[in-house]
């Protein structure tokens, strides 16, 4: 996890710029530095394991409350003993700096309840 990403904060997307391609992914991908999935270089991807519904629960409104601070939201989908966390800028239908950085957070997020 890169403690650069955590530190910063979501900037909102005005739009009226490109997503974020190629090898710009890829360095932010390394510098995340964990197991997320870069899906059609279009968004964040990861499925996070609990031994329960319970505790994947408390993650999942963890991620909730953390996309109300950095207005930045989420599509979240909980199952037992998992959760999954994808991630990507709408107004421009792809991925941003932001994106990472809030992948960074919720990887902190899971690092500190687990």
């Amino acid at each position: 996890m890169s403690t650069r990403l955590v530190a910063q904060e979501c900037i909102p997307c005005r739009g009226g710029i490109p997503p974020l391609r190629g090898a710009e992914l890829a360095q932010l991908a390394e510098e995340l530095g964990s197991d997320w999935d870069i899906i059609d270089e279009h968004h964040l991807e990861k499925e996070f394991a609990f031994p329960n519904f319970v505790t994947a629960l408390a993650f999942v409104n963890l991620v909730g409350n953390l996309a109300e601070e950095q207005n930045h939201h989420p599509d979240l989908m909980l199952s037992w003993g998992r959760a999954m966390v994808r991630i990507w800028t709408h107004k421009i239908d792809g991925l941003t700096e932001s994106d990472f950085v809030f992948a960074a957070k919720a990887e902190k997020l899971f690092e500190e309840t687990s």
